[in-house]
């Protein structure tokens, strides 16, 4: 038992605080399969192994073996304080519902078919008015031990009380799906690095105007992707087959190289939240956000989404977290926000924060912390936070700039050479070019100096040397960032500062 009881808090630990088991297996991994009474017994010992540990489990698959069931079983810690943090982005076409999908899942409710969902979880009038996100917005799905959402069980949507009373938070991070505001979409994209892209698509429509293009922003930065098929109950069922196949077609194109999954029951929801994160199966949900059809299901598969980021390790190195958003607050003063990569750090703490316009960072101190509109002592890797701070007035702070650990001895950079790859240009590209760089939450324009080719295109690979136009910026080696200039795209990697 004490053997079984330590391999289990190892693979807890590995897994973020979660677990897949399968019972039933030989030890070579023939799937023989458990009697009746072998099963009862084996759950019976599962129940002991997860009390010592403070875990709760649920069977999420049973499938039938050779002489009895295998049983698929997911494990959750349950006694950690902050829960389990998951964060999907929400990317698709304007109008194919993800404003709306993400307000019958937070809200509890369905949608009545005139925009009642989305006024859930709207951040400004127009948006209602248009019906079109333009800015980025978070809210959370909790689940408790048990797999049950929080959220449906509360009278209005609460983020701290979802917060309080979940095993498992799952950070809904809804983005613009139109054109204009790509470079909104791109910030959300690379300042949250979230653990998965769901792409959705409106069935009446199908995969039309952005939504290959947040395909391939998500293949190429390496997330992986599923698919969430909207409007399913007011689209005629050719039509909807037309659009599932077109879909299962983009995902299999070269380049993409992805294994639809279409989710009909709960083993395929067990199968697809199991292998999503290797990258390779993309699953596919069908619902209506107006009958509810498909929720459920979609539900469950994200109550057992595991952790991509292995935020424990990241909790090892010094504090990072780059600056999302900034707020004045009454009889508080500076509030900013963000995702903390790396580190942790305590209210009290002082932190240093820049750059600022003339390169410098300027040492300022931490006076509260709140986590989904919780007050915490501290915040951690993995989790987005707002910070109370001193010493900087809310004009001179902007998105894009950075609260690092306090014995750090960070430099602004104003150059740097990188790897990148021509996904996009109609022509060529040669020095003096000046592309937007979305840098984690940096936004900036920077001018192209020096190319180990004298022209680039489509498909192209190279060395290059930016240069920011108007400001230094905190940038680090092996950092992912896009580059785009009208319907210019590109990506890179940082491989080296220039002095």
């Amino acid at each position: 038992m004490e053997r079984l009881v330590t391999q289990l808090n190892y693979r807890l630990n590995e897994g973020g605080g979660e677990a897949f088991y399968e019972l039933g297996l030989t030890d070579d991994g023939v799937p023989l399969g458990l009697t009746e009474e072998e099963a009862s017994e084996s759950l019976r010992i599962m129940e002991e192994i997860t009390g010592r540990l403070g875990a709760k489990f649920i069977i999420v698959r049973k499938e039938r073996a050779s002489r009895g069931h295998v049983y698929e079983l997911l494990i959750r810690r349950t006694l950690d304080v902050p829960p389990i943090q998951v964060s999907v982005a929400l990317l698709g076409n304007v109008d194919a519902g993800k404003s709306t999908l993400k307000g019958v899942l937070v809200s509890g409710s369905l949608d009545d078919g005139d925009g009642l969902a989305m006024s859930q979880v709207a951040r400004y009038l127009h948006e209602l008015k248009y019906r079109r996100s333009s800015s980025i917005s978070y809210h959370i799905l909790g689940f408790d031990d048990s797999g049950e959402s929080v959220n449906d069980r509360l009278r209005s949507y609460d983020e701290a009380e979802i917060y309080l009373k979940s095993s498992k938070v799952i950070t809904l991070i809804d983005l613009a799906g139109h054109e204009r505001y790509l470079r909104t979409t791109l910030k959300g994209v690379m300042g949250s690095l979230p653990d998965y892209a769901a792409l959705v698509v409106a069935a009446n429509a199908g995969p039309i105007g952005s939504f290959k293009e947040h395909l391939g922003i998500s293949v190429v930065l390496g997330i992986p992707v599923f698919v969430v098929i909207t409007k399913v109950d007011m689209t005629p069922e050719d039509i909807l087959r037309r659009s599932l196949d077109s879909v299962i077609n983009v995902l299999k194109l070269p380049g993409v190289n992805k294994v639809p999954l279409v989710v009909r029951d709960e083993k395929d929801c067990a199968l697809a939240a199991r292998n999503i994160p290797h990258g390779r199966i993309a699953p596919i949900f069908l619902v209506s956000n107006v009958t509810g059809e498909g929720l459920n299901l979609l539900r469950r598969f994200l109550n057992m989404l595991p952790q991509r980021m292995n935020w424990a390790e990241r909790q090892e190195g010094e504090f990072i977290c780059y600056v999302d958003d900034k707020f004045n607050v009454p009889g508080v003063g500076l509030v900013l926000s963000g995702l903390v990569e790396s580190g942790l750090i305590s209210a009290g703490q002082r932190a240093l924060l820049g750059p600022f316009d003339d390169g410098s960072f300027r040492t300022v101190r931490v006076k509260s912390i709140q986590v989904n509109r919780v007050s915490v002592d501290r915040a951690s890797a993995g989790q987005f936070a707002t910070f109370a701070i001193t010493n900087a007035d809310y004009d001179e702070v902007r998105k894009g700039m950075v609260l690092l650990d306090i014995d750090s001895r960070p430099k602004a950079v104003r150059s740097f050479r990188a790897r990148i790859r021509v996904l996009h240009h109609p022509t060529t590209i040669r020095v003096g070019y000046e592309p937007v760089i979305h840098l984690k939450t940096i936004r900036q324009s920077a001018k192209l100096v020096e190319a180990s080719k004298p022209y680039l295109r489509t498909g192209d690979l190279a060395e290059a040397t930016f240069r920011f136009i108007l400001r230094p910026e905190y940038v680090t080696l092996g950092s992912s960032f896009v580059f785009r200039e009208g319907r210019t795209k590109g990506i890179g990697e940082v491989v080296a500062i220039v002095e």
